[in-house]
C-alpha cells in the first residue's frame, strides 16, 4: 500500500483537465442555470416556476463547485477567459475571489489541525476547551456548528461570513466582497420593481437558500463526521488529513452530477489539481482511495453528523454535547492551549481577514 509522497505522486496523472470537457461543463451548467432561472418569470404556471426555482438552486450548487475547481486552477488553469467567467460567477454566488482563494488555500493546508483549522472551515474545540471556556464563547461556538446556522448558510455564511465581514475587516483587499453584495442586492430589486415579490421569491432567494443550505452542509460534513481525525502539529501530515479528516460523502449519480462529485472530497484534499470529473477515476484505478471514511445524505447519516461538538482529546473523536461532563480536575494531557480559541474568536489579524464565517 502506497502512502505519504508515493501516494500524490500516483493522483498526478489524474491532475490533468481537458480543456475541451472543462468548457462544456462550465458552459452546459451556465445554460441549464440560465433556462431555469428564465422558468422562474411570470407567464409561466405556478407548478413549473417552482420547479424551475429548486433546479436554479441545485445548478448553481454545481456552478459553485465548478467555480471552486478553476479557482485551485483545476481545470483551465492558463485561461484568462476562464478566470474572468469565474470572477463574475463567484460576485454573483455571493463568493468573490479574493475571499474564496485566501480563506480555502489556507484550508487545505491546514485541514484537521487543532490549532488554526477554523480558518475557512467550522471552528473545533477540544472538550477541555470547551470546559474552560466563558458562556458567551460557548455560544459563539456552538452556534457556529447550529443545524439552524447551516441551514440559513444563505445569510450566516455566504451574505456575512464571504460578503459583509472580510469587507468589513479588510476594505482594500476584499472590495469584491462589497461588489458582490450590492450586486445581489441590485438584482432583487431589480427583480422586485419589474416582476414583483413571486419572482424576487423563485429567481434568486429560493434558489440561492438552496444552494447555500446544501453546500454549507457538505462543506460541514466533509470534515465533521463520526471517524474524522484531528491531530496537533506534531502528527499532522498532508496525506493523513487528506484520508482520514476528510469525508468520502456516497451520493446516487444525480445528486454526484449537481454536487460537481465533491463528495469525493479525500481525493480533492490529496491533491486539488485533479478536475471534478476525473475524481471518480482516481478513486476506481487507485486501490489505497477506496477506504475512505464514508458519509452520506441520508437522514441518519446527517443526524450523525450535525450532533458532533467538540474533539475529545482522551477518547481521539468527536462527541456530542451530552457525551461531555465537567471534570473535577483539568486535564493537564491536553495538548492544545487555552488561548487558542480566545485568540481566534478575538479576531487576529488573519483570522479576520479569512475566518469568514467565525468572527
Amino acid at each position: 500500500m502506497r502512502t505519504g509522497s508515493e501516494l500524490i505522486l500516483a493522483t498526478k496523472v489524474y491532475a490533468r483537465d481537458s480543456t475541451a470537457r472543462s468548457w462544456w461543463f462550465i458552459l452546459s451548467t451556465t445554460f441549464l442555470l440560465l433556462a431555469a432561472i428564465a422558468g422562474t418569470l411570470p407567464k409561466v404556471p405556478l407548478p413549473v416556476n417552482i420547479l424551475c426555482s429548486v433546479l436554479a438552486g441545485l445548478l448553481i450548487l454545481r456552478l459553485f463547485v465548478i467555480y471552486h475547481d478553476q479557482q485551485h486552477h483545476a481545470i483551465l488553469p492558463k485561461s484568462r477567459l476562464a478566470e474572468i467567467f469565474m470572477r463574475l460567477f463567484g460576485i454573483y454566488a455571493l463568493s468573490a475571489s479574493s475571499i474564496w482563494r485566501s480563506s480555502h488555500n489556507y484550508h487545505h493546508n491546514h485541514n484537521s489541525k487543532l490549532r488554526g483549522s477554523h480558518i475557512g472551515s467550522f471552528p473545533i474545540m477540544t472538550k477541555a476547551q470547551f470546559l474552560r471556556s466563558s458562556k458567551g464563547k460557548r455560544f459563539a461556538y456552538l452556534f457556529v456548528r447550529h443545524p439552524l446556522t447551516i441551514l440559513f448558510g444563505y445569510v450566516f455564511m455566504f451574505l456575512y461570513g464571504m460578503c459583509l465581514n472580510p469587507f468589513l475587516n479588510y476594505p482594500r483587499k476584499h472590495f469584491d466582497c462589497l461588489i458582490a453584495l450590492v450586486a445581489h442586492v441590485f438584482i432583487g430589486v431589480g427583480l422586485l420593481y419589474f416582476f414583483g415579490w413571486q419572482t424576487l421569491l423563485l429567481a434568486q432567494t429560493v434558489p440561492h437558500f438552496i444552494a447555500y443550505a446544501v453546500g454549507t452542509y457538505l462543506f460541514y460534513a466533509q470534515h465533521n463526521f463520526p471517524g474524522v481525525s484531528f491531530k496537533d502539529k506534531s502528527g499532522w501530515t498532508y496525506e493523513m488529513a487528506a484520508l482520514e479528516s476528510s469525508s468520502y460523502m456516497k451520493t446516487n449519480p444525480l445528486m454526484a452530477w449537481f454536487t460537481a462529485n465533491i463528495g469525493c472530497h479525500h481525493v480533492h484534499h490529496l491533491n486539488a489539481r485533479i478536475p471534478f470529473y476525473r475524481l471518480p477515476e482516481a478513486i476506481g484505478q487507485i486501490p489505497e482511495l477506496q477506504h475512505a471514511r464514508t458519509t452520506s445524505l441520508s437522514p441518519i447519516d446527517i443526524f450523525r453528523c450535525l450532533r458532533l461538538k467538540v474533539w475529545d482529546v482522551e477518547a481521539q473523536r468527536m462527541i456530542t454535547l451530552r457525551e461531555i461532563k465537567r471534570p473535577r480536575l483539568v486535564c493537564r494531557t491536553e495538548s492544545v492551549p487555552h488561548h487558542q480559541f480566545d485568540s481566534d474568536i478575538g479576531g487576529s489579524g488573519q483570522s479576520r481577514d479569512a475566518a469568514n464565517f467565525n468572527s
